[in-house]
């Protein structure tokens, strides 16, 4: 019920003055974080983070009496409205958003500056946004939705990523589609009910009308090859005056950050009860190997993505006042809760949550984080890690044999990389190459038909032959 009552007062608080609501948006010790809670690439500053708990640990180790207040929403707008508005101090939202956020706030200058303090998770290629389509649809590449409808939350990074990469394929974004700018939750249904011809959307929305059935994957983020994430900003004032409390929401974050690497099936499952998102699509973001790499340290390919972000978003026409950057981005609260080690971890970008141990059928070792893939059997506590595409599709033919039920099969693409649903994958057969690797899994039909055309011999075909005859 506290949902469409806090949208119903967003017109009003957008008018508030940051100095009459100011002093952690409430009462004394009240501290308001506002989050997403279905934008999973955020839990470990969100959903993740609130169900452990871990954020109320640690403020009692700051002292005093303090009460945490979560405010849920469905994208990163709102959350910006609130925080100039001096109703949320601390927020987590994605880097289009967070760009609009400090560019608005250094508009409104004052006490309703922001600062970009830390990350969540990130993909480097940005593969965390998508476009979909209908399972009937006849399109193939971006390049079919010309004269169609396309649904996305404008300004956000899934509009982004659908603008930047329909100009690769030689579409005038404003000319030659209709850009509906909906909600996602508006938008899935949009997409099922045939109004909208392509959904372009952020994590993890693309993956969870896949996995239900309701949607293909038409475009994978990553083949722009520009970083995305997501992130923690909060309102300078606040941080100013209440450092503490800055950092034991930064140390608590750590905190579910270790705990998503050391239980990543658990953490999902976590996630999905309190979300309702289908756990499986959960840990095909977040577990494992998943499409985000969560490390709160702010890296220098985000920041460079972020500063050629800002012209982009003003051609858009989303933001009118160019960010500075360098007042907005601040890593020194979180150098000073990660330590002496804070150069050696932002420095790298390696996921630390690898696929590793034995495939059990293929009697491999699993350790190339490029071929390395999951099973996930219905009724076991744990995944069980595949070497490679052709050891997935043998493995899968065995617990079938067992009469065993399969929740989940994960894969990263032969040429992309994006790990992606096995079942919902486009497989190509390729004679040529050598045994172990004759079968090769695509995200999308175009990348599968690249290598069709590049490989004689090679064709496509369902994921139940691949099984069959692996």
């Amino acid at each position: 019920m506290r949902r469409p009552f806090v949208f119903a007062l967003l017109p009003l608080l957008a008018g508030c003055t940051v100095a009459g609501n100011a002093s952690g948006g409430g009462g004394s010790g009240e501290i308001v974080v506002g989050y997403q809670s279905k934008t999973i690439n955020t839990v470990t500053a969100g959903t993740l983070l609130r169900s452990l708990g871990y954020f109320d640990k640690r403020l009692k180790e700051v002292g005093g009496k303090h009460s945490v207040v979560w405010r849920d929403y469905d994208t990163g707008a709102p959350i910006t409205a609130q925080m100039l508005a001096g109703k949320i101090d601390i927020g987590s939202m994605g880097d289009y958003p967070l760009l609009i956020n400090g560019s608005r706030a250094q508009a409104q200058g004052g006490d309703a500056e922001t600062e970009w303090v830390s990350v969540t998770g990130y993909n480097l290629r940005g593969s965390l946004n998508g476009v979909v389509v209908a399972p009937g649809s006849k399109a193939k590449t971006l390049r079919d939705l010309k004269g169609g409808t396309v649904s996305a939350s404008v300004g956000s990074a899934g509009h982004g990523t659908f603008v930047r990469a329909a100009r690769k394929y030689g579409l005038d974004p404003s000319k030659d589609v209709k850009v509906e700018n909906q909600q996602p939750t508006v938008g899935a249904s949009a997409l099922q009910a045939g109004s909208a011809d392509a959904f372009a959307q952020f994590v993890a929305w693309p993956g969870l009308l896949v996995n239900k059935g309701q949607a293909r994957l038409l475009y994978d983020g990553g083949d722009l090859n520009v970083p995305t994430f997501h992130g923690v900003v909060v309102r300078k004032g606040y941080a100013k005056e209440k450092p503490e409390i800055l950092q034991a929401f930064l140390q608590a974050q750590i905190d579910a950050t270790n705990y998503l690497h050391a239980h990543p099936l658990q953490a999902a499952e976590s996630v999905a009860a309190t979300t309702g998102l289908p756990v499986e699509t959960v840990y095909l973001y977040n577990g494992a190997g998943g499409v985000a790499t969560f490390d709160p340290t702010i890296k220098k390919e985000l920041r460079a993505a972020f500063v050629q972000d800002v012209p982009f978003l003003k051609s858009l026409g989303v933001i009118q006042t160019p960010l500075k950057v360098d007042p907005f981005v601040n890593d020194a609260y979180i150098r000073k809760v990660v330590g002496p080690s804070y150069d050696q971890e932002s420095a790298s970008t390696v996921n630390p949550a690898a696929i590793t141990g034995d495939d059990s059928v293929c009697k491999k070792k699993v350790d190339d984080p490029k071929t390395a893939g999951e099973v996930w059997v219905k009724g076991e506590p744990t995944t069980r890690p595949v070497a490679d595409p052709v050891c997935l599709l043998k493995n899968v033919r065995a617990l079938q044999g067992e009469g065993k039920q399969i929740r989940a099969v994960y894969i990263p693409d032969a040429a992309a990389g994006t790990r992606w649903f096995a079942d919902k994958d486009v497989w190509v057969e390729d004679p040529s190459a050598k045994g172990g690797q004759r079968f090769k899994p695509f995200a999308t039909p175009e990348g599968a038909q690249k290598y069709v055309s590049a490989h004689s011999g090679a064709k496509v075909v369902p994921y139940a032959e691949a099984v069959r005859r692996a």
